[in-house]
């Protein structure tokens, strides 16, 4: 079956879809995206991708020009479409196509797109075995609470990481903290048994699998801290672990030429794999 699109209020083969050359997204980067998981052909946490998006274009000064309820049609029609059982759904909106030029336009008209396609989730090996994960420099911009399209510093990150055989690379500034993955966000658990992950602020982008698995832990009755901690915390942890749309929860085993504990999965790692698993079967309403 071929795949379908949606761009600025068409449905068009996959294949032959595309938006205007002059678009700010291509021409600068000027635009928001969200990545939503699917699963069972249901979209999880789709409510929660939608509040960051709304914050995403408002911190961009830009005005959401789709009704949320009409954009929520949208996007459950092109996941229908494509007979999406379990995959993922991209959405992405910019500033709209004008002449080049640095300042906004006077009078921009946004593009949508949506995409979906089918995937597994990082789940079988990988969820039983972990993951190895190398660390490099922080690289991006300093607004990384802005879900921009302007991915540059990560796709290299993520490639660095690919070079050299690991699942992902996590980002260290200058302070020797680490901040959160190229496409993740980096946790470990410590000798105490604390829960611990980057606080939210701007050198971070707050995940929607990361507030889930926060709101998890504390239902547990973990102890969680939001804090920076640094590489060599992590080295010493006795468990890590990562968080994403795609991902969900993945074992952390390695880290750069160190192994994490006994080099297996740890248990606070795996229930809370188990418990988000378990959590995104459940009926959710959405708010639209």
């Amino acid at each position: 079956m071929s795949r379908i699109a949606y761009v600025n209020g068409r449905f068009l083969p996959h294949n032959s879809s595309a938006i205007h050359i002059e678009d700010r997204a291509m021409q600068f980067g000027d635009g928001v995206y969200e990545v939503i998981a699917v699963i069972g052909g249901k979209l999880i946490d789709v409510e929660l991708h939608y509040d960051r998006l709304a914050r995403s274009l408002r911190e961009l000064n830009m005005e959401m020009q789709i009704p949320r309820v009409a954009l929520h049609l949208t996007v459950q029609e092109v996941v229908r479409r494509n007979r999406i059982g379990e995959g993922i759904c991209y959405l992405q909106i910019t500033r709209g196509s004008a002449p080049r030029n640095h300042a906004f336009p006077s009078d921009p008209r946004h593009s949508v797109v949506v995409t979906a396609r089918r995937s597994q989730p990082a789940s079988g090996r990988v969820g039983r075995l972990g993951v190895y994960v190398i660390t490099t420099a922080d690289l991006r911009w300093q607004r990384r609470d802005i879900k921009s399209v302007s991915l540059l510093p990560n796709v290299l990150a993520k490639q660095n990481a690919a070079e050299t055989g690991a699942f992902e690379a996590w980002l260290v500034d200058k302070n020797g903290a680490v901040t959160e993955g190229s496409h993740s966000n980096a946790w470990i658990v410590n000798r105490d048994g604390t829960v611990i992950t980057h606080q939210e602020d701007v050198d971070i982008l707050s995940g929607v699998t990361r507030r889930r698995i926060l709101e998890i832990a504390r239902t547990d009755g973990m102890e969680v801290v939001e804090r920076e901690f640094t590489v060599g915390e992590a080295k010493d942890a006795q468990e890590a672990f990562l968080t994403s749309t795609s991902s969900f929860v993945v074992p952390v085993t390695r880290i750069d030429d160190t192994v994490i504990a006994d080099g297996c999965p740890g248990s606070v790692t795996k229930r809370l794999r188990c418990l988000y698993l378990e959590a995104i079967k459940q009926p959710s309403l959405v708010s639209v």
